[in-house]
């Protein structure tokens, strides 16, 4: 994702050199163009266009994906062979339900005019649970006459693979079957290369007046002011449902209602005087919980739709970051997920090691068979020390000793990876170097072929030590330290104590540039210094490896205008020989990227700086269609009465970007959580001038939770307690 694009950043054939990309995601039919409906649910996700249909063709994403295989490509509405005119497509502020509102438009026969416009209303009503899509259709008669319509709904899978919708090129594909259809259903299948016959199931209900193998047409008479409903049921896979799809379309609906009410109930409440951000802050706790799907460990937050619909270990670990003030339970899924699936073994052509933490899970025919590497995936360079900051960030949030506890061995694990295997030439920096050619050639955050370089834009050569991999490996042995103190192991806790303020004073020597004024991007192969602006030296204030006296000169340079768009900071500063404010990493804006820099901002006592990238995401997320803030968008500046330019290829929702709003307000609250308190702790709180008071409820802790007021007067923020349950108590420090 994405970092994320983890996988899907342009790569080319050999490390260090610019040839044809691999894993890239074509650009011809750019997402923001379509601006598609979406929705998911477990590991199913669906792209539909505003008028409800997914319309197939070269370059379409449009669909109904499982797990990274799309089982319907094509579905098409038409009422007497036209496509309707729409009206207006609504997503629930839940996610739970999608809604079009469509009409017919002039209706003609053999040239003479036989029903006018709008006087057929259809409203397509959808929603996913559990490996279906459900769809009620509701035509209705507004003319004063009987009318006989007929609708039709055209239909197809391609059980295209998530890589070639995203554009690659297969030599050879598995066999298409012949659909078969009955009165009531139509079974379409494909076995592909792999061996694995994969099937997509579609009842209707009533029986359609004909149905084959890529239609289904109603002929539907209606009386004036009557309403006539069907139902369809696409399932991926066999169909599991016994009862009729009508009776399914009710009954899921409130399971999925009731499912979502119940995720949502783990978390904290927000409440603010700001209209327009509360409606960002519903939307992106319900992109969260859509996100997340329920592992055999826990909750989990997949990366984003529609390329990251999947597991992966960065973009998980940075969003239970963002969000363990809210919900701690999705941390906690997170670590026994990926402890669960740690590598246990050297495989080089899935860059694992013992130790290392996972990058990215796939399941289609292209994974399975090896085109391409990302089956169960290990190349990223910054999952196993986030991983161990997590746990120890879990930790002081909740408590919970016994998780941690059992989590222990894994944390070990990662903390050898770190040493064994994460510094390759022994120099005491963590690098990276894929170990095959079919690997990501950049393992950090920015994985992109192109986002490492020097001065004069020459490409890194590696093994490269990323700066802000440095941060995250220093925050990982301090938080490793106080987990092991908790746990009553002190000489451990020594060590990695050591092991941290040795790490941070090579990282200060090697890194920081005087001429730069801050930190360098990475160090290549020979050690030489990327001498590059750029937002990764941010982190360094997040994880607070930096030197309280370098931090005035990186903020400063963070927040100049060749950084600061004015919507948030760029990947790249505009001074930097690659910058491009269109490129996917070198000058585009990431939200989680400023939630993460702001943090380190409100750390360092830069909390009126972290008060302006908030508001620069804000404002640009009001431009935004459903205030979904996007995976990235593009660095240009910004201006007066307009909005952010976008990205044509980001994802939305994206989980890290979704919950960078909730991120960065606990940063401008200067909001953490003293669990042996148990305690809740607001330093010098600050809210940005477009919020004059925030309340949040249901604030867990150890043995009780609080409901706080904060209200701006003047140039200070008051603190209040509506409610408390437990011993938990508030502390406010200015």
């Amino acid at each position: 994702m994405e970092d994320h694009t983890d996988s899907l950043a342009p790569q080319p054939a050999e490390f260090g050199t610019v040839r044809t990309p691999q894993f890239f995601i074509a650009a011809t039919a750019p997402l923001q163009e379509r601006r598609p409906r979406t929705q998911k649910h477990g590991d199913t996700f669906s792209m539909f266009d505003h008028n409800g249909d997914a319309l197939s063709g070269p370059g379409s994403p449009e669909g109904i994906f499982h797990r990274d295989t799309r089982h319907l490509s094509h579905l098409f509405l038409t009422i007497n062979g036209e496509r309707p005119l729409l009206l207006s497509s609504m997503l629930r502020d839940d996610n739970a339900l999608l809604t079009f509102d469509l009409a017919n438009p002039d209706l003609y026969e053999e040239g003479t005019l036989k029903l006018q416009h709008d006087l057929i209303h259809i409203r397509r009503t959808r929603f996913l649970w559990n490996g279906s899509c459900f769809e009620r259709v509701s035509v209705r008669n507004y003319d004063e006459e009987t009318q006989t319509v007929c609708i039709g709904l055209a239909f197809d899978a391609d059980f295209a693979d998530l890589f070639e919708v995203r554009g690659a090129r297969r030599a050879k594909r598995g066999r298409m079957h012949a659909p078969k259809a009955t009165a009531d259903r139509v079974k379409l299948a494909y076995i592909g290369l792999d061996h694995v016959r994969r099937e997509t199931n579609l009842r209707f209900d009533p029986t359609p007046t004909e149905l084959a193998g890529d239609h289904a047409i109603y002929e539907i008479e209606l009386k004036p002011r009557q309403t006539r409903q069907f139902f369809i049921e696409v399932t991926c896979g066999e169909s599991p449902w016994e009862m009729t799809p009508r009776r399914q379309f009710f009954s899921g609906l409130r399971e999925a209602r009731r499912a979502t009410r119940a995720a949502v109930g783990n978390a904290a409440s927000m409440a603010t005087s700001n209209d327009v951000f509360n409606e960002a802050v519903r939307r992106a706790v319900a992109d969260l919980y859509m996100l997340v799907t329920e592992t055999e460990d826990g909750p989990y937050p997949y990366a984003g739709i529609p390329w990251f619909s999947t597991v992966f270990g960065r973009d998980a670990l940075i969003t239970a970051l963002q969000t363990l003030w809210l919900d701690p339970t999705i941390a906690r899924g997170v670590l026994k997920h990926l402890a669960a699936n740690q590598a246990r073994e050297e495989d080089p052509a899935a860059d694992a090691e013992p130790g290392k933490i996972l990058h990215e899970v796939r399941y289609g025919e292209m994974a399975e068979l090896g085109e391409v590497p990302f089956r169960c995936y290990y190349g990223s360079v910054d999952a196993t020390p986030l991983f161990i900051m997590l746990a120890g960030s879990y930790l002081e949030r909740t408590g919970d000793l016994e998780t941690i506890r059992a989590l222990w061995p894994g944390i070990e694990a990662a903390l050898r990876w770190i040493t064994d295997y994460g510094d390759r030439d022994g120099d005491g920096f963590v690098e990276y170097g894929r170990r095959t050619l079919e690997g990501l050639s950049n393992q950090g955050w920015k994985d992109s072929y192109d986002a490492v370089f020097h001065a004069d834009g020459r490409l890194a050569v590696g093994p490269i030590a990323m700066a802000e991999v440095q941060a995250y490996v220093y925050a990982a042995w301090k938080a490793a330290a106080r987990m092991a103190d908790a746990l009553s192991m002190r000489g451990r806790a020594l060590e990695l104590e050591v092991s941290a303020e040795e790490l941070r004073t090579r990282f200060d020597r090697a890194f920081f540039d005087e001429e730069l004024d801050t930190y360098v991007l990475a160090l290549d192969g020979d050690k030489k210094p990327c001498c590059v602006r750029a937002s990764n030296a941010g982190h360094t204030l997040f994880t607070g490896i930096a030197y309280p006296e370098r931090a005035a000169s990186v903020v400063r340079t963070l927040m100049g205008r060749p950084s600061f768009s004015g919507w948030g900071i760029r990947t790249v500063a505009t001074t930097e020989a690659r910058y491009n404010p269109m490129s996917y990493h070198n000058g585009s804006v990431w939200p989680h990227d400023n939630a993460l820099i702001a943090a380190g901002f409100a750390r360092y006592g830069f909390r009126g700086e972290a008060v302006r990238v908030f508001e620069g995401l804000f404002m640009a997320s009001t431009y935004i269609d459903l205030r979904r803030l996007p995976e990235l968008f593009c660095g240009f500046p910004r201006q007066r009465s307009r909005g952010p330019t976008f990205y044509p290829v980001a994802c939305a929702p994206q989980a890290w970007a979704a919950v960078a709003p909730l991120s960065m307000l606990q940063s401008c609250l200067g909001m953490r959580f003293d669990s042996a308190g148990p305690a809740l702790v607001f330093h010098r709180p600050m809210l940005p001038e477009f919020l004059e008071e925030v309340t949040l409820r249901g604030l867990a802790l150890p043995g009780g939770s609080l409901d706080v007021a904060l209200t701006r007067a003047g140039s200070e923020v008051v603190v209040q307690v509506l409610d408390r349950q437990g011993e938990a108590r508030v502390t406010t420090t200015y």
